[in-house]
């Protein structure tokens, strides 16, 4: 299924909200990504929760990125929005708002963060550059804050010590993105790292487009990737206060995280030429060494 096939789905079965749900599990299964998502280590019941959340991001997100959807991007998210303000005011009419219409009301969850998330990919199709690092992190704050919190109030968790060290977490995870992506980003004509950055190490734009990685630009990514792993620390707590098996993905995700960043920092910190990736065997060894940490 692609997404395009996605979006265009429409409610076989009215009465059938179970359909909805495999709708969200099956587009969650077949999409490849860095960190794991809807595992099945989770309980079933949560699963098609977690599933609903990922199939409403990854289709929006694909609006936001993808190459079909050149020229009506904004139209297809803004479309995206209004079905979600519209969940439990009119009867839905795609199979994923038909399953978040029940997420929502069995486990009493708000609409704002999802709402979050596509402020965010809407700014994508606008804002191509930050001035400054607070700016970055308002970005993450709705780009990926909201999917741990809506992932911890799945599972029963709405406390702010919990909320907060979850945002440390997956704002991490965005901004390790970010350093990864450099040169596939720029090929999209976005730049993350702040402008107030490029001027503190003396690197530009012009020179990142160039490809030119000198020690001036290695400095300006090692900046960037010790914030980084400063804010997994920040988060690290956070599996300490959850339960089985929460707790152990939350552990899986944050050390392929760090993964990311210890290839980074491998490569000597040039992702203009090099895109460090995760493969199956590094999973292997980091569900191995999630159980220790």
């Amino acid at each position: 299924m692609n997404t395009l096939e996605a979006y265009q789905a429409k409610i076989e079965d009215p009465k059938d909200v179970q359909a909805a749900f495999r709708f969200c599990q099956d587009l969650a299964q077949r999409h490849y990504e860095n960190f794991p998502v809807a595992s099945r280590l989770l309980p079933r019941h949560s699963r098609k929760h977690v599933a609903v959340l990922y199939a409403f991001a990854r289709i929006a997100d694909d609006f936001s990125d993808e190459i079909e959807y050149e020229g009506v991007r904004r139209e297809r998210l803004e479309d995206w929005r209004r079905q979600l303000h519209a969940v439990g005011k009119e009867p839905p009419r795609h199979p994923v708002f038909f399953a978040m219409e029940a997420t929502l009301k069995e486990l009493d969850l708000p609409k704002e963060p999802f709402d979050d998330l596509l402020s965010a990919f809407l700014q994508d199709t606008e804002k191509k550059r930050y001035a400054t690092f607070d700016e970055v992190l308002d970005y993450c704050r709705r780009s990926a804050n909201p999917v741990g919190r809506i992932v911890l109030m799945i599972h029963g968790y709405r406390d702010e010590v919990r909320f907060k060290e979850s945002d440390a977490i997956c704002t991490a995870l965005q901004l390790a993105n970010f350093w990864q992506d450099v040169a596939v980003d720029l090929k999209k004509d976005r730049i993350y790292i702040p402008e107030e950055d490029f001027k503190e190490f003396n690197y530009t734009e012009a020179d990142l487009r160039m490809g030119v990685v000198n020690e001036r630009f290695r400095n300006l990514m090692k900046h960037e990737w010790k914030r980084t792993r400063a804010l997994f620390e920040d988060g690290k707590p956070l599996w300490k206060r959850l339960r089985w098996p929460l707790s152990y993905e939350i552990r899986l995700t944050w050390a392929g995280g760090n993964e990311i960043l210890r290839k980074v920092q491998r490569i000597g910190f040039d992702t203009l030429h090099t895109r460090p990736v995760l493969t199956k065997l590094d999973w292997a060894g980091l569900a191995l060494k999630a159980l220790t940490l």
